[in-house]
């Protein structure tokens, strides 16, 4: 990022439009990274997934020894920086990957100019961002067949003035999500890595949930498809926060998908950057089609002293593709 588009951001217009184009002249905002180096041709007949927003990913040497004894085949993440000063302006993403040895793709989600919250700028050891990167990923045992980007937000949710921008954090991008196919020995699969507003009502997810189903029919057709994440289901919807308030649920079983892998009970803990003891949720899901397994696991989120790792719990699970 050089000076000049930073200050073309920082003086934009605070519109759509502007945002619209500031997307489109960044790189970085319309690609994905990719590297790393898997261990197989291609995945088994059951693959065991994860999915884990990893709360920027303080710990990613700690973070790949927790999957790690569960032998995930994929892994899908959310929240992962890369050359952000809070978490030491690592590539986090490349990080885990190298550790689990997986092949990986990374989407920015946001640029983040700024430093972060209070409580994350404890952890900053420079007063600058390498990158100001911050989005999901995708990691696989297997190469990718191929690979989309699909931006989630056409608002400017965090940019716009009738937007949720935080005039203290001043950042471009919105919420997206990484679709990944993957050969297997049933044929190929795709899986997803996404990440819904949680500065939101229902209403606006459900519109997020709808195009991220849309494009990946454009994107892999009929192919089996595991969609996995934080959809900050309940979040900002007051009094109760209920995740059962989501109409995306219903959207997506009209539309051909089940809920049937995600796991029973909540998702959330407290962490080093959300130390307090919050309010407890179910923010993350297993959304699929043409896949079957038993119902998953809640992973504890926890390193090897039991320090956490993030504010939010690893759901797992085992599928298979499912027979016509």
């Amino acid at each position: 990022m050089t000076d000049a588009q930073r200050a073309r951001i920082l003086t934009a217009p605070k519109t759509l439009e502007a945002h619209a184009a500031l997307l489109r002249e960044i790189p970085a905002m319309t690609s994905l990274q990719v590297g790393g180096t898997g261990s197989t041709p291609q995945l088994p007949h059951v693959v065991n997934v994860a999915a884990w927003n990893v709360e920027r990913c303080l710990f990613p040497k700690e973070s790949a020894e927790m999957l790690r004894p569960h032998r995930p085949h994929v892994v899908l993440l959310s929240e992962m920086d890369s050359g952000m000063a809070r978490t030491a302006q690592r590539d986090t993403t490349a990080d885990v990957a190298e550790a689990l040895g997986m092949h990986y793709a990374y989407g920015v989600e946001f640029y983040e100019m700024d430093l972060g919250g209070a409580a994350e700028r404890v952890f900053c050891r420079d007063d600058f961002n390498a990158h100001g990167w911050h989005g999901n990923a995708i990691l696989s045992s297997a190469r990718f067949e191929a690979l989309a980007l699909i931006r989630l937000d056409r608002t400017g949710h965090w940019f716009a003035e009738t937007g949720a921008g935080d005039p203290k954090q001043p950042r471009i991008g919105g919420r997206m999500a990484v679709a990944g196919i993957i050969p297997s020995i049933s044929g190929s699969m795709c899986f997803v890595s996404t990440h819904l507003e949680s500065n939101a009502d229902a209403a606006h997810r459900h519109l997020e949930f709808d195009r991220l189903l849309t494009e990946l029919e454009a994107f892999c057709g009929d192919m089996p498809i595991l969609i996995g994440g934080d959809l900050n289901t309940g979040n900002h919807m007051p009094p109760d926060y209920n995740w059962q308030d989501e109409t995306l649920f219903d959207l997506a079983r009209h539309r051909g998908f089940g809920w049937s892998l995600t796991p029973d009970g909540t998702t959330t803990r407290p962490s080093s950057i959300t130390p307090q003891p919050i309010r407890e949720r179910k923010l993350d899901w297993f959304c699929h089609r043409g896949m079957h397994g038993e119902v998953g696991v809640i992973l504890p989120a926890l390193a090897p002293n039991k320090s956490p790792l993030s504010d939010h719990e690893c759901i797992f699970a085992q599928v298979t593709a499912a027979k016509d």
